[in-house]
């Protein structure tokens, strides 16, 4: 069993940063994916970054951004924590959303694991 916290949501103004974390617990086998995925109020869940990961590494050449945010947010794992993390700078309005941490495993399989997510509310 993998459990997965979120933290750092909170509230923020247009423009500004926050940094969203998601520690796991647990032992995960082989390669899979870690991700960022946010759900805005009345909207489907979306993808907003993924990193594919093992054990001991992660694969920075692997990460993926939705269009939205690319150029804006940047997805990174601390492999000795197993700890994933969300930079978020230049933040929008619609960006305000819950963030939930996910696990792909095997990788090309549905979200195996989640968190609860974290809230962002991006306001002036």
């Amino acid at each position: 069993q993998v459990l997965l916290v979120e933290s750092g949501g909170g509230l923020v103004q247009p423009g500004g940063s926050l940094t969203l974390s998601c520690a796991a617990s647990g032992r995960l086998f082989g390669i899979y994916v870690m991700g960022w995925y946010r759900q805005a109020p009345g909207k489907e869940r979306e993808m907003v970054a993924h990193v594919l990961c093992d054990d001991t590494a992660s694969y920075p050449d692997s990460r993926t951004y939705v269009d939205s945010v690319k150029g804006r947010f940047t997805i990174s794992r601390d492999s000795a924590k197993n700890t994933l993390y969300l930079e978020m700078n230049s933040l929008k309005l619609e960006d305000t959303a819950v963030y939930y941490c996910g696990v792909n495993s095997p990788p090309s399989g549905p979200t195996t694991y989640w968190g609860r997510g974290t809230q962002v509310i991006v306001s002036s």
